[in-house]
């Protein structure tokens, strides 16, 4: 099947490592031009220079795309080295450390960093983004929720829970706002995925993710890139607005 992204040039954030990394994998495999990005110069490149052994069109781009003068330098260089970004997967977005804390004992420090990195770094590549695909008439934005807004979230992800919801509610908008001028805004929403954070919880933790998953397992990294390239494919063209619920037929939490 032609997806039509051949020679097209996709942001993916996040995509020194993980999910992000293996989206980007995938678009470069269909022969787009991807630009890798993370905060970390030297792990971006080591992701870029992977795809590009491995036969892809990929270069890194170092930011922080919760700053909004980091974010507005990153899309200028990709422009200028690779030309306008044409497809943006909204991947980045701290946790760990930052999570696993009661409402009430959630400081502001750790709040504002992950809705940072989640909400506010979505809506600002967004903005971003925008201009080109308009005036191009045509672009695909991606963007990233959480099992944790479609499932209501658990104890201790209250601020995560809430910056998925922001990116869904953020995406069905803006997806009204940008579907006369050719461009579509989906979200995809993970259940626990197999990545190095995942294995990194405890035995106990990662029994109760299988159990409570209808076909026994977490997802794989590749599962979820796969639908992410079909939601930024010339096949897609009339899906916008939508959320895709990626959790192996999970749709609610019961945490003992």
């Amino acid at each position: 099947m032609n997806l039509g992204i051949q020679g097209k040039v996709v942001l993916v954030t996040g995509s020194s490592r993980g999910i992000g990394l293996e989206e980007a994998k995938l678009f470069a495999a269909e022969g787009a031009r991807v630009a890798i990005n993370g905060v970390d110069a030297p792990r971006a490149e080591a992701a870029a220079a992977a795809i590009r052994a491995a036969g892809g069109d990929a270069q890194a781009f170092a930011a922080d795309v919760s700053d909004a003068a980091q974010v507005a330098l990153l899309f200028e260089r990709i422009a200028a080295h690779m030309g306008p970004c044409s497809i943006l997967v909204n991947n980045a977005g701290l946790a760990g450390r930052h999570l696993g804390h009661l409402a009430e004992k959630i400081t502001e420090t750790d709040w504002d960093l992950v809705m940072g990195s989640h909400l506010r770094a979505t809506w600002l590549c967004t903005r971003a983004a925008l201009p080109a695909m308009r005036a191009a008439g045509w672009g695909r934005i991606v963007n990233t929720s959480s099992i944790h807004h479609t499932g209501g979230g658990r104890p201790g992800v209250s601020s995560y829970a809430a910056a998925k919801a922001g990116i869904a509610a953020f995406s069905r908008a803006t997806a009204k706002e940008v579907a006369a001028d050719g461009v579509t805004v989906n979200t995809v929403a993970p259940g626990f995925v197999r990545t190095e954070m995942l294995t990194q919880l405890s035995d106990r933790f990662q029994d109760t993710v299988r159990k409570q998953s209808p076909v026994g397992r977490p997802a794989d990294p590749e599962e979820i890139a796969a639908a992410v390239v079909f939601l930024a494919s010339r096949q897609a063209s009339y899906i916008t607005g939508a959320l895709l619920a990626i959790d192996g037929g999970r749709r609610e939490f019961v945490w003992d």
